[in-house]
């Protein structure tokens, strides 16, 4: 994963090469859970969580390819994004560990958007997802991931938006939030990743869900599934939970 700082201005959207085709998809209703209790440390607050890919992305190969805009280039709607060499897949961790989050935020008084609501379906392609959080009006959102980096590498990493136009207002709150997520995910036991940007943080500018989302957000790897003992922990439901826990206490350290 490479970094990027560059500043240069943000190119406009060009027309699709006429080879290529797109499928027309209507955007999914959102999923808003809790009913904003008063009186907890999140009350009156919506918190967006996406968690990466969907458990059946793979068996719609023609869904995944349509060519999207990310607020700089044409990319790929999905993926179906990696899994550990026991055949775990990353959008079943992604989903366990939003679904711990989603718990732990309802129990602090927020309501809870996600950008998907099983981990049996297919999409939403990745555009639709900053639409989903930004409709919502989320005052943060957390993008949920685990790589599949090379097998010597460990560690999560934190990826933060670079400015792009839509995102233009939330870089700095994005930076800010992405320090409490370091400071709170160091405590899982994971370390901070050997081999994906400096010091926990990539700067990324090729991503829809940074590019495009309107409020303050990071995408997060939460560890590296081609690395055995990564994967190890990336398996366990104990992880899971505490990768949840520690999401939830920044999320409250940052809306605090």
């Amino acid at each position: 994963t490479s970094t990027t700082t560059s500043t240069a201005s943000v190119p406009r959207r060009p027309a699709l090469p006429t080879a290529s085709t797109t499928t027309t998809t209507t955007l999914p209703p959102f999923t808003v859970l809790g009913a904003l209790p008063p009186g907890r440390p999140l009350s009156g607050k919506v918190i967006g969580i996406d968690p990466g890919h969907n458990g059946l992305n793979y068996t719609d190969p023609g869904y995944l390819d349509q060519q999207v805009w990310n607020g700089r280039a044409y990319e790929d709607c999905d993926t179906t994004g990696t899994q550990t060499s026991s055949g775990y897949s990353e959008a079943q961790f992604n989903f366990n560990v939003a679904t711990y989050l989603a718990s732990d935020l309802e129990n602090e008084g927020a309501g809870v958007v996600l950008t998907r609501s099983s981990n049996n379906g297919i999409g939403p392609c990745v555009d639709q997802r900053a639409e989903i959080l930004n409709e919502a009006q989320s005052v943060v959102a957390v993008d949920i991931h685990a790589d599949g980096g090379p097998p010597s590498g460990r560690g999560f990493a934190i990826l933060l938006p670079v400015a792009d136009g839509p995102n233009d207002a939330v870089i700095a709150s994005s930076q800010t939030f992405g320090e409490d997520v370091l400071s709170n995910f160091s405590a899982t036991g994971m370390p901070v990743s050997t081999y994906d940007g400096t010091g926990g943080f990539s700067y990324r500018d090729d991503l829809a869900g940074l590019n495009l989302t309107t409020v303050p957000k990071v995408l997060i790897e939460c560890g590296n599934m081609q690395n055995s003992t990564d994967a190890s922990l990336l398996t366990s439901t104990a992880f899971q939970q505490s990768a949840a826990v520690a999401l939830a206490d920044a999320i409250t350290a940052f809306v605090g």
